[in-house]
């Protein structure tokens, strides 16, 4: 898996760095954003081009770098889409550093997230993999970028808004869960020319374990560690995101509690707030079956692998990309 992540690392690097020759070529102008181009796609760990790769494998096709290229093409949409998110959510830093937005400006941040999306077309296309394969994936590329796009859109429209757990749900699985997960599996196993029974299995391992994903994702974003996050832990209640957690707290707590819990929402958000709406939020049991619905969700992702018919070398790796996706949740 590590050796996965260089490759991808290295496939990227090698297509960012041509791409900033020619836009620097245009004008030396364009300098900020080549380099925050750099940041935005820096760091992170692939685990997008890791499910698109296994679910090439899975389908019986052999390693070649030509579908590691065409899986790094999922963490341009990835690099794209965080530096949207973290322009909507007003978030100051992210892995650490400053976001797009913070370092060059609204109107550039969204422009570099378009070029960003731009870029993962044309990696993906140019991979080098048959173009009768690639052609078998564009279905899927556009449900996956339609899909994204909408989850967001819910969470924007949704915001601030009753808590609704099923809403939430909805949104966990288009905004994060489906790009994350499910469709970089899915493109992997088509281009490969998997068969129905490989989809079949490859989608009831791939939609809860993306729901997984983003709920551990959502409790991280409460009560991560920033040093470890490299993310404010105060993002997600400054902007009142409709999550599972919140939806489940709302649901859960004491009335009491739920004043509280609205005060401390409508105001600004201070340390000792955000300290208070977790104490809510644990005192009120949501932690706790956040973590078992990510539980009960991994389970299932394990139960599909366990009565698939998949190579041992794709079982292990797809067992193993379980952990890290629900790591520390």
């Amino acid at each position: 898996m590590s050796d996965l992540r260089l490759r991808v690392d290295r496939a990227l690097e090698r297509f960012v760095e041509g791409e900033i020759a020619e836009l620097l070529a245009l004008d030396a102008e364009l300098t900020p954003v080549a380099e925050q181009v750099r940041v935005s796609v820096a760091g992170g760990k692939r685990i997008r081009p890791a499910f698109c790769y296994w679910g090439w494998r899975a389908a019986g096709q052999p390693d070649t770098d030509a579908m590691v290229r065409a899986a790094a093409a999922l963490e341009l949409v990835h690099a794209a889409a965080i530096v949207h998110d973290d322009l909507i959510d007003r978030s100051p830093l992210r892995r650490g550093r400053p976001t797009a937005h913070e370092k060059l400006g609204d109107a550039l941040a969204v422009m570099i997230g378009d070029l960003l999306t731009a870029w993962a077309g044309q990696l993906f296309h140019t991979s080098g993999l048959p173009l009768t394969f690639l052609a078998r994936a564009v279905p899927l590329w556009t449900a996956m970028g339609r899909e994204l796009v909408a989850g967001e859109c819910l969470e924007i429209l949704r915001t601030g808004g009753p808590p609704d757990l099923a809403r939430s749900l909805t949104i966990v699985r288009f905004k994060t869960g489906s790009y994350t997960v499910e469709r970089p599996l899915q493109i992997g196993a088509v281009l490969a020319g998997a068969d129905p029974a490989t989809l079949n299995t490859l989608a009831a391992y791939g939609r809860p374990l993306g729901e997984a994903f983003q709920l551990r994702d959502d409790l991280w974003g409460v009560f991560g560690d920033p040093e470890r996050t490299g993310k404010s832990a105060l993002d997600d209640l400054t902007g009142r995101k409709p999550t599972a957690l919140l939806a489940l707290t709302v649901e859960r707590a004491p009335e009491p509690d739920r004043r509280r819990l609205r005060d401390l929402l409508a105001g600004p958000p201070t340390p000792a707030g955000a300290a208070e709406i977790r104490d809510v939020m644990r005192r009120s049991g949501a932690v706790a079956a956040v973590r078992r619905m990510i539980d009960e969700r991994a389970r299932a992702a394990r139960a599909a692998i366990d009565k698939a018919r998949l190579t041992p070398e794709a079982a292990e790796a797809l067992t193993r990309l379980i952990c890290e996706v629900i790591a520390d949740a």
